[in-house]
């Protein structure tokens, strides 16, 4: 059925995986605990968790691609037009847009982002498959079909349930979708996961195998994306669950991947990857400028955070999809960076 190497179970290490994989959905249901206890379950996301999750994690990890790519100077010389045509076309056709309809640029922004975040969790689940030698086509189906529909129904439901108590960026970023279409995905949503669970447990049975860590990857998506987007009708239940099993994640393979290059790079990279501590930090301080840039400018929120708002007139046409390139590059350049066939450097994974 597959050829099966005889090696680690594990991406990092046990420890590592499952502090970032299980470790991360288990944080998400501590929060929906204690946003339970203290009254904001089914309420709009309060600062305090707005901070640990969208700025330090959400928008932080997207900071994380800076040292895949832009401050490890080797690998932006080897693919510079990439590196840089991403950021620079973003730009001009963000502006574009956005002169002619602001939602039509968010809608558009809403859309790339949920494909990135979909197609994160199928990459993780093919880093596994590759690791312990999974090659099959049936198995490449079922796990494919599994982790696809553990994304893509909740967000039909979403769409086909208009509107909800939250939104991706902004209010009404999402298009609606006839009810039909939930119905119709649902018995395929419930089938591929029931699937996969029971091949998990015929190869473990039969053939002693196991793959612990997809199989992690595949239960925390189902739960955590099904309770923040199907079960509960909140902002905070969608920003604790969405936010950190995907950008956890994250920052850990873009930090072994920094600990890989370190002694390829240049002392300033050194130095910003020489423990987890200055990796974070340097992210988080990227990340609050840029939530600065944007409270101040363009949300007008959390004065108390950034500070007071400045009045930029009639140049948030260009200020706004200058804003939004980190999170465009990162969206994009993730479907690149990754695979380990055009990449010569990722034989840490």
């Amino acid at each position: 059925m597959m050829a099966i190497r005889n090696q680690s179970l594990w991406l990092f290490s046990p420890s590592i995986d499952l502090s970032v994989f299980l470790g991360s959905a288990l944080l998400s249901f501590l929060l929906l605990a204690v946003g339970w206890k203290v009254g904001v379950l089914n309420a709009e996301t309060p600062d305090w968790a707005w901070i640990s999750t969208v700025l330090l994690v959400d928008v932080a990890h997207v900071w994380a691609t800076s040292f895949r790519v832009y401050f490890d100077t080797e690998e932006l010389k080897r693919r510079l037009l990439l590196y840089l045509g991403v950021p620079i076309a973003g730009y001009i056709i963000g502006v574009a847009i956005y002169s002619e309809s602001e939602i039509l640029f968010w809608r558009i922004l809403a859309l790339i982002a949920i494909f990135h975040f979909v197609r994160q969790q199928y990459g993780w689940v093919m880093l596994y498959r590759r690791k312990l030698g999974e090659s099959d086509r049936i198995g490449f189906l079922i796990d494919a079909s599994a982790v696809y529909l553990a994304t893509i129904y909740p967000l039909v439901f979403w769409m086909s349930n208009l509107p909800r108590n939250f939104q991706w960026f902004v209010e009404n970023d999402f298009f609606a979708l006839p009810s039909i279409f939930d119905y119709i995905l649902f018995p395929f949503y419930i089938l591929s996961l029931l699937i996969y669970f029971s091949k998990s447990v015929y190869l473990y049975i039969t053939k002693r195998f196991v793959n612990i860590g997809k199989d992690i990857i595949v239960l925390t998506t189902a739960t955590c994306w099904y309770v923040g987007i199907v079960a509960l009708n909140s902002d905070y239940a969608f920003t604790v669950t969405n936010v950190l099993i995907h950008g956890i994640p994250y920052f850990a393979i873009v930090y072994f991947y920094a600990k890989s290059r370190r002694d390829k790079t240049n002392s300033v990279y050194r130095f910003l990857t020489s423990n987890w501590i200055v990796f974070l930090a340097t992210l988080w301080a990227l990340a609050y400028v840029e939530e600065l840039l944007w409270h101040r400018n363009v949300w007008h929120e959390r004065d108390w955070l950034f500070g007071e708002n400045w009045n930029v007139g009639s140049f948030q046409t260009y200020l706004v999809p200058l804003l939004a390139v980190p999170q465009i590059s990162h969206y994009i350049l993730d479907a690149f960076i990754w695979r380990k066939k055009d990449n010569p450097n990722l034989s840490f994974i």
